[in-house]
């Protein structure tokens, strides 16, 4: 089995001028505090939401969008940025087709369980209470580094 390691793009503030270039865009984002960590079980970490863009027309941009016009109903990331601002970084989709076979959404499956493992539950707003797990057959190991967001 192959191992990619995962590195994350430049951060941007979460900001509605920092989003037009990814409209259209499919994939996955991290949204993040600037300073602050929070305290999970294994170990601390600024990242507070891994979400996905499945479609174009659902696009990695207009679901940040959503998010920051409070259109998307996430409280947690709604009061996050009113407290400290945001930041997020993100993942093309179309960049790791040839390493992976699955849909987008089982991409994000992987990443968020893998935080589970790492950090002993959920990112802090992805509002998940049930415990997932990862059966899909995948060709690839992912190395994340989740010191991105320390």
């Amino acid at each position: 089995m192959e191992t990619k390691k995962i590195n994350f793009a430049q951060y941007q503030k979460f900001e509605l001028v920092n989003f037009q270039l990814l409209m259209g865009l499919i994939g996955l984002y991290f949204i993040f505090l600037p300073g602050r960590k929070i305290s999970y079980p294994f170990r601390d970490s600024r990242l507070i939401y891994i979400g996905m863009s499945e479609k174009k027309t659902n696009s990695i941009g207009k679901r940040l969008t959503d998010h920051v016009n409070g259109v998307s109903g996430n409280r947690g990331l709604t009061s996050y940025n009113q407290m400290d601002g945001l930041y997020f970084t993100y993942f093309n989709f179309d960049m790791y087709k040839d390493h992976w076979s699955g849909k987008v959404e089982d991409l994000e499956n992987y990443f968020i369980v893998d935080f589970v493992d790492k950090f002993g539950v959920y990112p802090i707003c992805n509002n998940k209470s049930s415990d997932i797990g990862f059966n899909q057959i995948v060709n690839v190991k992912f190395e994340i580094n989740w010191n991105y967001f320390d």
